[in-house]
């Protein structure tokens, strides 16, 4: 019943509406899943499962205290043990901030913390990422997950991304990877919803990244260190925390 509750609403109802309602919902919800089989790096919670989540609903997926996701958490853990994103004084712009990450990114006194989007009511401004209002070499961190593969004209994205970061500062440009291609797949006469679904697995994509992306990257003009950082785990801490086990991280680093 679950399952087919969330993918009804992930179908149907607008992402904003999703974001503004989430957070009654996860309030609702919590109770009903008290457990220990899995937990959440992120809040702390620790659940007999994880929500569904997604098109087709796929079980065991969505943090019921914080709606985090797998790549998420995987994400909590890299930014704790490969960076020193909780330690430094850095300046961060946060392109279409995720829940699970706005409110506990604030409370960090070692950031000056700037969210932006051209949708989200989470976000404190509105921006397009293919002309972000800052002037180059402004943010020591840019954050973008899971936004490239919406975006129509990439190359301007990614160049705006660049020009913004300070030299030797950093991006985290996470995307969806189908690793059945060897490039990436992109048709911009696939306009509708249907046929976007159908070719990009999601009605508002427009591409389906492949194996090439990183390779889309430094042509942009980034260092890209590519980490297997899911690798690091045992089988057990993949399941409990329920990572993901083919996200790699890609490091982006302004020469």
């Amino acid at each position: 019943m679950m399952r087919k509750f969330i993918k009804f609403i992930v179908r149907n109802i607008p992402r904003t509406y999703l974001i503004k309602f989430s957070r009654i919902f996860s309030f609702i919800i919590v109770p009903f899943y008290k457990g220990n089989n899995v937990e959440c790096p992120i809040c702390n919670g620790k659940f007999r499962k994880f929500l569904p989540y997604g098109n087709k609903g796929d079980n065991n997926r969505l943090c019921p205290k914080c709606l985090s996701l797998e790549r998420h958490r995987l994400l909590w853990l890299y930014l704790n043990n490969k960076t020193d994103f909780f330690t430094a004084k850095l300046k961060v712009l946060h392109i279409a901030p995720e829940q699970s990450f706005i409110k506990r990114f604030k409370k960090l006194t070692n950031l000056e913390y700037i969210t932006a989007d051209l949708e989200s009511p989470l976000a404190a401004l509105k921006m397009n990422i293919k002309d972000i209002p800052f002037n180059g070499n402004t943010f020591d961190v840019l954050i973008c997950n899971h936004v490239l593969e919406h975006i129509d004209d990439e190359p301007k994205a990614l160049s705006e991304a660049l020009r913004v970061l300070k030299p030797n500062g950093w991006a985290i440009l996470q995307v969806p990877i189908n690793n059945s291609f060897e490039t990436t797949y992109e048709d911009a006469s696939i306009t509708s919803p249907k046929e976007r679904e159908k070719h990009f697995g999601q009605y508002d994509h427009v591409r389906f990244h492949g194996k090439d992306y990183p390779l889309r990257l430094q042509s942009a003009g980034f260092k890209v260190v590519i980490d297997e950082f899911v690798k690091h785990f045992s089988s057990q801490d993949i399941e409990r925390y329920r990572l993901s086990t083919d996200e790699i991280i890609y490091f982006c680093i302004k020469p």
